[in-house]
């Protein structure tokens, strides 16, 4: 019903500082919704507020501090940043005191990451946002993401897993990682404008939700649950979604509980449920 297609190649972070483009594909997302969106109940007050944080300057204008070489997946693709810029996440601060480098090689591994996650960290690292950006419609008070029209930069192949992922989810885990909060919540902010995803890449990025944040990190997890309640009849209908309930996993126990909290059965009255 919803077929697959790989990844179109992205207008990254990396394209533009010199390192190597990655070369796997990317989705194109012309293909029909699932859902209207995933709409976060925040106040638009609150995300002007929160929003002013990422796009001010992160550090100075002039940087004189050390470069540091990042080594980047099972391709070992090769990125560079400021020692000042890669101190603001408290991951990278331990690794430029030393805890992670090879001898005297100024130089971080991280094998398990997407060169293409990385991009968008370092692009927040420097800029206070990733591509693409988030843009406040002051008409219509409301926020939207630049170049939303074309559909790219939605998902990524994700080398691990070896499946079609929600990019914004796995800048998330990344951000958990590295200690980045305020990264956190912009992607969350932003997956929730997305539209169009299939189900097959919901399920598959809801999974790895779980297995890379903690149990008490529940706001990404949440807003997985959130749009498959929203869009259970979509779901309900999926040979996909029935694989996945199948192999189960805290995901459908938490959605199970999620439907029982929420969804209000209208043949019993109110004091029963």
């Amino acid at each position: 019903m919803f077929s697959n297609k790989r990844p179109q190649t992205s207008n990254s972070f990396s394209s533009r500082y010199g390192t190597s483009k990655s070369t796997k594909p990317k989705s194109s997302f012309r293909e029909q919704s699932v859902t209207q969106g995933l709409q976060r109940s925040e106040s638009m007050r609150s995300h002007r507020r929160e929003h002013s944080t990422h796009t001010s300057p992160p550090v100075g204008s002039t940087l004189t501090s050390a470069i540091i070489t990042i080594c980047v997946g099972p391709e070992q693709r090769l990125f560079a940043g400021h020692e000042e810029v890669l101190s603001r996440s408290p991951f990278f601060s331990a690794a430029c005191k030393g805890q992670f480098f090879e001898s005297n090689a100024r130089r971080i591994n991280l094998p398990d990451e997407q060169p293409e996650i990385l991009s968008a960290v370092l692009e927040y690292l420097y800029k206070g946002d990733y591509y693409p950006k988030l843009l406040h419609n002051k008409k219509k008070d409301t926020w939207e993401l630049e170049d939303e029209a074309s559909g790219s930069n939605v998902t990524i192949y994700h080398h691990a897993t070896k499946q079609v992922l929600m990019r914004d989810t796995v800048i998330y885990c990344s951000a958990e990682l590295y200690g980045l909060e305020e990264l956190k919540r912009l992607a969350l902010r932003k997956q929730g404008l997305r539209q169009g995803m299939q189900i097959s890449t919901i399920l598959a990025s809801a999974r790895y939700a779980y297995g890379h944040t903690p149990d008490s990190d529940s706001k990404l997890r949440a807003q997985y649950l959130t749009l498959i309640i929203r869009s259970r009849n979509n779901f309900k209908k999926s040979g996909t979604m029935k694989v996945e309930m199948e192999q189960g996993g805290t995901l459908f126990f938490d959605l199970f509980v999620a439907m029982c909290n929420h969804m209000v059965c209208p043949h019993l009255p109110s004091e029963v449920l």
